[in-house]
């Protein structure tokens, strides 16, 4: 998996749009045989992206030496998931985010599951496990409504959880970059 992935130095001096740099972890771990990601869905009372399905992460803090460390203290910070538990694999392709200005680093960890998560109340409404083969299966074009303005985007949908915008872009890097094997078919197994 480390090969299909880009070196975490390398992908940190990759440009994206965006004046403020944040990093996100793209949680992978193995349930039932099967490979998932873990994602959050924010507060709906959150000043931006309310509502919306994410990675766990955030916004560089001057201490941060790389967005490497940057993703690991957000995931720590929002869903309570110990450093120590992350094996860190590689990273994806800066994305920028339009409105937000953003220029968010993914880094992508093989995790060892906590048992349970512990949501920040602040931040965090649900955390979901979603299988990444069902993931896959679920895209689609999708009319969506934001702030009023209508747009077509693409979007990965599970049950009633849809995925878009730049996480939807960095699920898509991801998924061109594993093995297919390795995703599996929805309800197929897949190991690391």
């Amino acid at each position: 998996m480390r090969a299909a992935l880009l070196p975490t130095e390398q992908a940190a001096e990759l440009a994206a749009h965006g004046s403020t740099r944040a990093a996100v972890l793209v949680p992978l771990v193995e349930l039932d045989g099967r490979l998932h990601v873990v994602l959050t869905r924010r507060r709906s009372d959150m000043r931006r992206h309310a509502g919306e399905i994410s990675f766990p992460g955030g916004r560089s803090d001057p201490g941060d030496p790389t967005p490497t460390a940057t993703a690991l203290r957000e995931a720590e910070e929002e869903v309570g998931l110990p450093q120590g538990n992350v094996e860190v694999l590689g990273a994806l392709s800066p994305v920028g985010t339009f409105v937000t200005g953003f220029a968010v680093y993914p880094v992508v960890g093989w995790v060892d599951h906590p048992g349970e998560w512990q949501l920040s109340p602040r931040e965090v409404d649900v955390v979901l496990e979603l299988e990444l083969g069902a993931l896959r299966d679920g895209y689609e074009r999708r009319r969506l409504v934001r702030r009023g303005v209508p747009f077509t985007t693409d979007a990965y949908v599970v049950g009633d959880h849809v995925v878009w915008g730049a996480t939807g872009r960095m699920l898509t890097e991801l998924l061109e970059r594993l093995p297919p094997d390795l995703v599996g078919a929805a309800g197929q197994g897949a190991v690391r």
